[in-house]
C-alpha cells in the first residue's frame, strides 16, 4: 500500500511527465489517497490535463481540484466571440449534430443543453470546445435520450466489459435502474473504475452512472 508521500511524489513526477504543462503552476496535497490538485493555469484544457494525469497514479483515490484558471489579457475573449467560436466548433464536428445544442455563455463559462441519442455525442461537444481560447470551464447539461430497456443496457454493458483489457469484468457488477447504471465491486485503480464509467456511458440512452466501485490496490510479491 502506497504512503500518501509516495502518492504525492508520482502525481508530481506524472505532472512533470506532461509536456501540455508547468508542474510548477500546480500544487500537490495527499490524504489518506485522497489528492487535491491547486495553482493557477491559463486554459481549461491544462486544468482537465492535470487532472487525467494525477487519475493515472496508482493508490489514487479521488481527485479534489481547487485549480483556478487565469486566462491572460492576449487571449481573452468577449463571451460573444466565445459563443461564436463554440458554435463554429460545434458545426464543423462531424460528430455532434449541432442543430440540437442550445450554447450560452457568461463571463468565459460555457453552458450546453439540449437532448442527443449517444454519450459520445454528449462528450464530443465539450471536447470540440474545451480548447478553445477564452472558455473558462464547460457545464456540460445536454441530456441523452433513453433508446434500450434496462435488461438490455445490462447485457451490452457486461458484454463491453468483457471486450475491454483494461477491465476485470469478473469483479465489476452492473445492475439498472430505468435508463441510470450503477457500477459495484472492485477494480485495482481509479483509471480502471473510470474506465468502467467510461464503458456504461458508451451504451445508448444512458443519462446517469452511478459509480459505485471500491479500488483496492493489488497486492504484490516481493
Amino acid at each position: 500500500m502506497k504512503t500518501d508521500i509516495q502518492i504525492q511524489k508520482d502525481v508530481m513526477d506524472e505532472l512533470k511527465w506532461q509536456p501540455f504543462l508547468n508542474s510548477s503552476e500546480i500544487g500537490v496535497a495527499v490524504k489518506n489517497g485522497i489528492v487535491t490538485l491547486s495553482g493557477i493555469v491559463d486554459s481549461f484544457s491544462k486544468k482537465l490535463s492535470a487532472e487525467r494525469a494525477a487519475k493515472k497514479v496508482s493508490g489514487v483515490k479521488a481527485i479534489a481540484e481547487d485549480i483556478q484558471i487565469g486566462v491572460s489579457p492576449v487571449y481573452r475573449k468577449t463571451d460573444t466571440e466565445i459563443a461564436e467560436a463554440v458554435f463554429n466548433a460545434l458545426k464543423w464536428h462531424s460528430a455532434v449534430p449541432e442543430e440540437k445544442v442550445k450554447i450560452k455563455v457568461e463571463d468565459g463559462i460555457v453552458t450546453l443543453e439540449g437532448e442527443l441519442e449517444w454519450e459520445y455525442q454528449r462528450m464530443n461537444a465539450r471536447t470540440a470546445i474545451q480548447n478553445l481560447s477564452g472558455v473558462r470551464s464547460v457545464t456540460n447539461l445536454i441530456t441523452i435520450k433513453p433508446n434500450l430497456n434496462p435488461f438490455e443496457l445490462e447485457q451490452k454493458i457486461t458484454e463491453a466489459f468483457r471486450r475491454n483489457a483494461a477491465i476485470d469484468a469478473g469483479k465489476v457488477n452492473v445492475s439498472t435502474s430505468g435508463s441510470k447504471v450503477i457500477l459495484t465491486g472492485k477494480v485495482r485503480s481509479f483509471a480502471e473504475s473510470e474506465d468502467a464509467e467510461d464503458v456504461a456511458w458508451a451504451a445508448p440512452g444512458v443519462y446517469h452512472v452511478e459509480n459505485k466501485l471500491s479500488i483496492v490496490e493489488p497486492e504484490f510479491v516481493y
